[in-house]
């Protein structure tokens, strides 16, 4: 599989609400969210099953996805509208994001090290 083609798995797999962590490599750095900073495999793998607990109804909708891939690392960046329903507070979100981050190769398969995602504005 490619870089891209785990990008787009794991695009595929917020939408349906499956469990995201093994996207991660076992040493990831970090994770920023567009309200959250998840550190090391343990700290991204417990922030993504507490989004994963409380929010439903994905959106995301990639809009410009770019991936340069090489022997054993991988870098990306995307344009990406993504919204939800937050179900312990009943609240939608809906935003324009940008994504970026490196991936590492494992076996035949590539994880991340590292992600962020940002609203423009965001301070």
């Amino acid at each position: 599989m490619s870089a891209e083609a785990t990008i787009e798995e794991y695009y595929d797999a917020l939408r349906a609400g499956e469990p995201l962590a093994a996207f991660f490599a076992a040493d990831a750095l970090v994770k920023f969210g567009i309200g959250e900073r998840l550190e090391g495999s343990d700290g991204i793998a417990a922030g993504l099953r507490e989004q994963t607990r409380t929010t439903e109804d994905w959106t995301v909708e990639s809009h410009d996805l770019r991936v340069t891939e090489e022997e054993e690392w991988a870098w990306f960046a995307d344009d990406v509208r993504m919204a939800w329903d937050d179900i312990e507070s009943d609240e939608h979100h809906d935003h324009r994001t940008r994504w970026s981050g490196g991936l590492r190769r494992t076996d035949d398969d590539w994880r991340f090290v590292g992600m962020h995602v940002s609203a423009p504005g965001d301070s």
